[in-house]
């Protein structure tokens, strides 16, 4: 009785476990993988392609893929995928990146397909990952316990100098500031900022470097004549990698003369030409005021140098009578998307306005001139001129027209 009672059991059950088992489980005979690939087109896109067969017609066919990066929660995007549908399909899909910004060299991207025939039998194929790597170089790579190097003109010697100057930026960083590196990072070095500018999609004339701080990977371009200003750049972009990771998951932003004076802090003593500039506005009484420089810098290069060494003064002031774990406190507090003002109160008991009295102050300077330096720092003198000749041409064409209106009369 007990084995009948137990082959009934069997009996009536596995019908019902085949029931509850996932349509996936099905589609394994009724959807096939014939391949499945992806093609990089460094630095503008990625090609993704499929080739798939089912005993019915295949019906829809979506594409996943995430991207290596850090991330507060992972996010995968989602693309519904064009193509042709019959039993035999082959599909693909390129992810431009001229419309949705770049990826720096050496990005992992994993993707995944999920397709779905007319009877509603699914199946999502496994993860493969690409390599987003730029095939246009032969790279060489050296590396310390926190940084890769990549370079592929130079010798070794031009690339251990680099990886020294990292080293030292780092160690700057964590003993003045207290802030380290929470992922190793890797340094693409090209050979000019015309290469480097052709591995961007979009770049600026003048850009030099870029730290993708979530992919902890620095794009600079460093020539090996050039060594001097690459081991400054290098330390530059780390410094603003450094800090980015240290408030990742903020809910705001940093000012940016906080942003910048610490990178320029990673780089050691201010640069000559920077003082220069900056002593010659402290003499002239012609500093910018720390409100003005809290959210951009003016376009003009002359003020944009100043604005940089300012953010250097500043920095260096903050770290000098407050110490830097007064600094590292102040990042803590802008990471929780505090204000400026707010974040400033909280940490120093002082605003914006209250550390602009007080570093004038150390400098021999008195209150702020009114209207301040730069007010109107984001008009250039060639915008100003055309208005000018607007406004002359205007005056012109109304006197010619009432000179004319009186003629006719």
């Amino acid at each position: 009785m007990k084995r009948l009672s137990l082959l009934l059991m069997l009996f009536f059950t596995l019908p019902v476990l085949h029931i509850l088992s996932p349509a996936t489980s099905l589609a394994q005979d009724e959807i096939t993988v014939i391949s499945s690939d992806a093609q990089a087109q460094f630095p503008t896109a990625i090609t993704f392609l499929l080739e798939a067969e089912a005993t019915t017609e295949i019906a829809d066919i979506d594409l996943e893929y995430q991207p290596s990066r850090r991330s507060l929660i992972p996010v995968s995007c989602r693309v519904d995928v064009d193509f042709t549908p019959g039993q035999r399909v082959a599909a693909s899909w390129t992810w431009d990146m001229l419309e949705t910004g770049g990826l720096p060299p050496g990005t992992e991207i994993d993707y995944w397909w999920l397709i779905e025939d007319a009877a509603g039998h699914q199946i999502e194929t496994s993860s493969a990952t690409i390599k987003f790597n730029d095939l246009s170089h032969d790279w060489q790579s050296l590396a310390s316990d926190q940084v890769t190097i990549l370079w592929y003109k130079g010798d070794v010697s031009f690339a251990h100098q680099l990886l020294d100057a990292a080293d030292e930026a780092l160690e700057r960083l964590a003993g003045e500031v207290g802030v380290a590196l929470e992922q190793p990072v890797k340094i693409y070095i090209y050979a000019s900022s015309g290469d480097l500018q052709g591995a961007l999609v979009y770049p600026q004339e003048w850009t030099g470097g870029v730290a993708f701080s979530d992919y902890s990977t620095i794009v600079i371009g460093v020539s090996p004549g050039d060594l001097t200003w690459g081991k400054r750049a290098i330390a530059h972009e780390l410094g603003h990698l450094v800090v980015h990771q240290e408030v990742f998951g903020s809910y705001g932003d940093l000012p940016t003369w906080l942003d910048e004076g610490l990178a320029m802090d990673a780089e050691g003593e201010l640069r000559s030409d920077l003082q220069g500039i900056l002593k010659a506005a402290i003499a002239h009484n012609a500093l910018f005021s720390v409100r003005t420089i809290a959210s951009s810098f003016p376009t003009d290069p002359d003020e944009a140098k100043l604005s940089y060494a300012e953010s250097y003064s500043l920095v260096q002031f903050l770290i000098d009578n407050y110490g830097s774990d007064e600094i590292l406190s102040l990042l803590d507090v802008f990471k929780e998307g505090s204000t400026y003002d707010d974040a400033l109160l909280e940490v120093y008991g002082f605003d914006m306005d209250g550390l602009n009295a007080l570093w004038r102050d150390s400098l021999g300077l008195g209150p702020q001139p009114t209207p301040t330096p730069g007010a109107v720092s984001g008009i250039s003198s060639t915008y100003i001129a055309l208005i000018v000749v607007v406004a002359i041409l205007g005056i012109l064409t109304i006197y010619f027209a009432l000179s004319f209106r009186r003629r006719m009369r």
